[in-house]
């Protein structure tokens, strides 16, 4: 899985500038660049493997692939703002509204934006009706019932002073980390044209997995490691995974949620094995 990983990674780098090449120069595309430069890149990958399950080839899957990327940099750059989490690092390096100002920041997100459902009206994609319900997808995922609702409700609660108990936390975590992941595991299904659920299911369960490793990095890793800043969360009093459960049941609950991932996609074979081996890359990461 990991030389798939750094080829979807080298890939999706090179279709980002090219998303991109085409725009106005000036601190406008300066800073959607430097936004969307970086990551992991799981969520691309995540649709380029699932695309591979239903015969559908990297070429015609990149351009969405790019979105959700666009998409996922654009939530990143407004979630780091003084109005929101008030992050000064991400990827190890200064914020973008650090390394320019709020107002390019918070107009660079709507750029990026924009830019993902752009990218999905691309014919190349396969038919009209798999776009549409591509951007109907994404629109739903990132929005009011998804990414941004799950991130209202983490304002709320920090405003409110009173922290979640844990199903508040894991509806909050499916909505603000885990629609983009479900988007991203379920969009070959769609432009292959087969059932999605399977893919909801696994994806469901890595989303979770995922954002349980993001509560335990943040109290073992350092901001080195992780290229963000590490510990805010227990400095503010907030109510996570660990906090909630304690580092060893957490990690209990992520391995949990890693082997229901699997699972999930038992009619897939062989052919998902490195869907598989991604949900295990989640909760032993690093970074």
């Amino acid at each position: 899985m990991q030389q798939r990983l750094e080829e979807v990674q080298r890939a999706t780098a090179s279709a980002v500038e090219a998303a991109l090449a085409d725009l106005p120069p000036g601190d406008l595309t300066d800073a959607m660049r430097y936004a969307a430069t970086g990551g992991k890149r799981v969520r691309a990958f995540l649709v380029l493997e699932s695309a591979r399950l239903f015969g559908v080839e990297d070429l015609s899957a990149m351009p969405v692939a790019v979105a959700v990327e666009l998409l996922h940099a654009y939530s990143l750059v407004h979630d780091d703002l003084p109005a929101m989490d008030d992050d000064d690092l991400r990827r190890g390096q200064p914020t973008c509204h650090i390394r320019w100002t709020e107002a390019t920041a918070i107009l660079a997100g709507d750029a990026l934006q924009t830019q993902a459902f752009a990218l999905l009206s691309n014919p190349v994609i396969g038919p009209a009706e798999a776009r549409i319900a591509l951007v109907a997808r994404l629109a739903e995922a990132s929005g009011a019932r998804g990414m941004v609702w799950g991130q209202a409700q983490d304002i709320a609660a920090e405003t409110a002073g009173a922290p979640l108990d844990l199903a508040a936390i894991e509806a909050l975590q499916h909505a603000k980390t885990g629609a983009l992941i479900r988007f991203s595991a379920t969009a070959g299904a769609i432009m292959g044209g087969a059932d999605p659920a399977p893919l909801e299911d696994y994806a469901r369960n890595l989303g979770l997995a995922f954002q349980i490793a993001d509560d335990i990095l943040d109290v073992t890793a350092s901001a080195e490691q992780t290229g963000k800043r590490t510990g805010k969360d227990e400095a503010a009093g907030k109510a996570t995974f660990v906090s909630l459960l304690g580092l060893e049941e957490a990690r209990a609950r992520a391995a949990e949620r890693v082997a229901r991932a699997e699972a999930a996609l038992e009619r897939y074979g062989d052919r998902a094995g490195n869907l598989r081996a991604l949900a295990r890359f989640v909760i032993h990461r690093q970074t």
